[in-house]
Order: structure tokens, then C-alpha cells, then sequence
């Protein structure tokens, strides 16, 4: 299968099962789980060939783990990053290491010292325990910013963290105090 190919259909796959499942008339539960035949389904409605083969190596060779299937390989989700109210995923919450980041653009900086880092669309604010990870983040919007967040003193005052399967740490909102620029 081709790169090309991949990147369509992960991209394709993040859209219905983050954003807009509506889009192809697919529904997910409350803990994001679509079944795999209706989201195949969907998608041959919509015009977009998919199938388990395909499906099954878009979530094994991601890079970012963005998805899982069940265990009794009926159902698939996306692991974060949700925008859609139907989903609530229940994470457990788990003490964070001392220093999270999160990577965005210059052009987002006014706004960010202003409010803090809040979710926008999505349910959490997304922080990544690597600079590495922050910075790729971060280049998807211009001009890089590599932001420290105090995640220990953060939950030291209350704040509660939880960590997605595939590593990224979400927070509700991560106020202008606990943030430094790196």
C-alpha cells in the first residue's frame, strides 16, 4: 500500500472518528467505538474504498497511535482528540512527570497569555512529555513555540492529568501561571 494511500485514509480515519462521524451516517458510542463494518459502510456511501486489510494497517504502521481496535477486532476508535459531544472517554487519572509541553505557533501566542491553554474544539488540552513531540505539533501551524508546562505543581494544586493509550497527556486547560516558554 502506498504512503499516499495511508495518510488519506488515517487522515479520513480522524476526521469520522474524532470529529464528523455524522458525516458518513456512522455512530459512535460513548467511549468513541464505531463498529468496523458500518464505518466501512459509511465510507463506500461517501465514495472512499476502505476495508479491513487497509484499516487494520493504518492503525498498526501509525506512528502516533491515533487509533485502536477491540480486542474482539469488531470495533475501532480514535484514542484522543475528540470534538464531537458523544464521546466522553473515561481515562484514568494518573500523576504526570514534572515538565509536560505542547507545541504550537508564534501567531498563538497573544491569546495563550492571555487564557492559558485551553481545549478549543476537543475535551482536553493535549501535552507531550518529549520536546521532539511538541515541536512536530508545533510545525503543523508556523512558526514553532515549545511552551513547559508545571504538570507536577499543576497537580499538586488540584489539576488532574491523564494519559491517552498511545502517550499523549490531556488536562482541561492549563492556566497562564504553570506555562513557560522553553
Amino acid at each position: 500500500m502506498s504512503k499516499k494511500l495511508l495518510d488519506e485514509t488515517s487522515k479520513f480515519l480522524s476526521y469520522v472518528l474524532r470529529h464528523e462521524p455524522q458525516a458518513i451516517g456512522l455512530r459512535l458510542d460513548s467511549e468513541g467505538w464505531a463498529n468496523i463494518e458500518a464505518l466501512i459502510s459509511g465510507a463506500a456511501r461517501d465514495g472512499r474504498t476502505l476495508d479491513r486489510a487497509l484499516i487494520e494497517t493504518v492503525v498498526a504502521s501509525s506512528d502516533k497511535k491515533r487509533f485502536s481496535i477491540s480486542e474482539d477486532g469488531q470495533q475501532i476508535r480514535a484514542v484522543q482528540g475528540h470534538s464531537t459531544k458523544s464521546v466522553e472517554l473515561q481515562f484514568e487519572e494518573k500523576q504526570p512527570p514534572e515538565t509536560l509541553y505542547h507545541g504550537t505557533a508564534t501567531r498563538f501566542m497573544d491569546s495563550i497569555n492571555q487564557q492559558g491553554l485551553i481545549p478549543g474544539s476537543r475535551h482536553h488540552v493535549h501535552l507531550s512529555a518529549e520536546t521532539t513531540t511538541a515541536s512536530a505539533v508545533g510545525q503543523r501551524y508556523g512558526t514553532v513555540v515549545i511552551l513547559k508546562v508545571a504538570a507536577r505543581q499543576m497537580q499538586e494544586q488540584g489539576f488532574k492529568f491523564y494519559q491517552a493509550e498511545n502517550g499523549v497527556w490531556l488536562t482541561e486547560q492549563v492556566p497562564v501561571r504553570f506555562i513557560s516558554t522553553l
